[in-house]
């Protein structure tokens, strides 16, 4: 029987976005960790591509979301994202290129980096 769970994932990277919206991509190399700005993921649909991520709670816990994984990350009690796997992560947010433009938080959004790499 085949295995019909990487062709029902969702994938950012080779779809064509309808107008509107736009593609950032997030890297974080394996063992690094990239602080929580709940402002970075604003009005975004985050996937994990590839690799594996933890995110990590104000209380300490951590929570690990593996490729194919769907999230929002907008309003958590977060702290940081880690890489914990020996592959790099790579994460895709795709968000209303109006709501980027227009209505982010002050001091929000990627930064306007097509890949922004996470710091140990």
């Amino acid at each position: 029987m085949k295995d019909t769970r990487d062709s029902e994932r969702i994938s950012f990277l080779d779809a064509e976005l309808p107008p509107g919206f736009e593609l950032e991509l997030v890297s974080v190399e394996p063992g690094a960790t990239r602080p929580y700005r709940d402002a970075d993921w604003w009005d975004s649909l985050v996937v994990v591509e590839h690799g594996a991520v933890e995110l990590e709670c104000v209380r300490g816990g951590r929570r690990r979301f593996e490729a194919g994984a769907v999230m929002w990350l907008v309003g958590l009690p977060l702290v940081a994202l880690h890489n914990p796997g020996p592959e790099p992560v790579l994460l895709a947010a795709v968000s209303r290129a109006r709501s980027r433009a227009m209505n982010l938080p002050p001091g929000g959004g990627l930064n306007g980096n097509a890949i922004t790499e996470g710091t140990t």
